[in-house]
C-alpha cells in the first residue's frame, strides 16, 4: 500500500544508458562490489508512485565519469548532464538532477559548472569523496569549492570507494562499510583543510546520515585544538558539521538517527532511498522507519520528507 506522506528523494541514482556502457567497454560493471544498475524510466515512475515520491533528485553515483582517462571524463560529464536536463525537461515535477563534473580536471570540472547551472538549469552538483585518490577538500579543488560558494550551490556528496591498495583486507564488499568511512574522511579533510571556513555558503549534502561523522563527531572537535588544523576550524568543528545536511538512506533507524538528532536540528535532514542500489525493499525500509521513529513528531517528520528539501530547491515549493 502506498504511503501518501509526500516525499522529495535527495539520493536517487541514475545510470545513463551510454555512461553505462562505456564502463562497461572498460570492464567496470560494478561499484563497491554491487552491479551498476540499469536504469529504466517507467520502472522508476512506478516506484515512486508505490512509495509516494513526488521528486527524485537524480546523480550519477561511484564510480563517476573519471576512471584514468580525462577526455572521456569530459565526455561523459557531458553526455550524463545532457541526459539528466532532458529527464527534468520532460518531467519537471517528478525529477530533478545534480550534475556530474569531470574531476580531477579543474578548469573542466569550471566550465561543466557553468554549462549545467546556467544553461541546462541543473539543480545542483554532485560530487564524489574523492577523485583520483585526492579527497574534496584537497588544495588541488580549492578553485572549484570557491566558484562552488560564490554559486551557493547545493552539493551532494557520495562516497567513491578507496583506491585498491587503501581497502582493508576483510573480504568484504567496499559498500558493506568503506562508503561511511569513505564520507567521514573526505568530511575531515574538507574541515582540516580549511574548505568549510572559506566557502561557507556552499550547501553540502551528506549521504547514509554522514557515515560515521555524527558518531564521532567529539572526537574530530579534538582537531580544533590541534597545531596545524585548529586554525582552519575558527568557529569550532561543531558549527561546520551543524551546517552541513544529512539524508537518510540506509540509515532509518533509532540509533543512527538518534545520534544524528544530537548533532543537527530536523531541518538538515533529508529523505533518501538510494535507489536502485538499494532494492525498492530498502526504500520501503527507509520509509518505514521514519515514520515509526519516535524522535520525529509529525512536523519533524514532514520536513524531513519533502519541506527541508523544498528550501533548498525553491522551484519544487508550488503545490507544497
Amino acid at each position: 500500500m502506498m504511503d501518501r506522506q509526500a516525499k522529495i528523494d535527495i539520493h536517487h541514482h541514475v545510470a545513463p544508458p551510454e555512461y553505462r556502457s562505456a564502463l562497461a567497454a572498460r570492464g567496470v560493471e560494478s561499484v563497491g562490489g554491487r552491479p551498476i544498475p540499469a536504469w529504466d524510466l517507467e520502472e522508476t515512475l512506478a516506484f515512486m508512485e508505490r512509495q509516494g515520491i513526488e521528486t527524485a533528485m537524480l546523480s550519477v553515483s561511484a564510480p563517476g565519469v573519471f576512471i584514468g582517462d580525462l577526455p572521456l571524463a569530459r565526455e561523459l560529464a557531458h553526455s550524463c548532464n545532457e541526459y539528466l536536463a532532458g529527464l527534468v525537461r520532460e518531467h519537471p515535477r517528478r525529477f530533478g538532477a545534480f550534475a556530474v563534473l569531470p574531476l580531477p580536471d579543474v578548469e573542466a570540472a569550471l566550465e561543466e559548472t557553468a554549462y549545467a547551472l546556467d544553461r541546462l538549469r541543473l539543480d545542483g552538483i554532485a560530487l564524489l569523496s574523492s577523485v583520483a585518490g585526492r579527497y574534496m577538500g584537497d588544495p588541488s579543488y580549492a578553485t572549484l569549492f570557491e566558484e562552488l560558494d560564490r554559486r551557493e550551490a547545493v552539493v551532494f556528496m557520495h562516497p567513491h570507494t578507496p583506491e585498491e591498495g587503501e581497502v582493508p583486507r576483510t573480504g568484504l564488499p567496499p559498500s558493506l562499510i568503506e562508503f561511511v568511512f569513505e564520507t567521514t574522511r573526505a568530511v575531515a579533510t574538507l574541515l582540516f583543510n580549511g574548505t568549510l571556513e572559506r566557502c561557507p555558503r556552499v550547501r553540502i549534502i551528506l549521504p547514509h546520515a554522514g557515515g560515521t561523522v555524527p558518531f564521532i563527531a567529539l572526537r574530530l572537535t579534538l582537531g580544533q585544538f590541534w597545531p596545524g588544523l585548529q586554525e582552519n576550524v575558527p568557529q569550532g568543528v561543531l558549527a561546520y558539521l551543524q551546517r552541513l545536511y544529512y539524508d537518510t538512506a540506509l540509515a532509518a533507524a533509532p540509533f543512527a538517527l538518534r545520534s544524528l538528532q544530537e548533532l543537527v536540528n530536523d531541518s538538515h535532514i533529508l529523505f533518501g532511498s538510494d535507489y536502485p542500489f538499494a532494492p525498492e525493499l530498502a526504500a520501503a525500509a527507509t520509509v518505514a522507519g521514519l515514520n515509526e521513529y519516535p524522535g520525529f513528531d509529525h512536523s519533524a517528520r514532514e520536513a524531513v520528507f519533502h519541506r527541508n528539501a523544498r528550501e533548498l530547491f525553491p522551484r519544487l515549493r508550488t503545490g507544497a
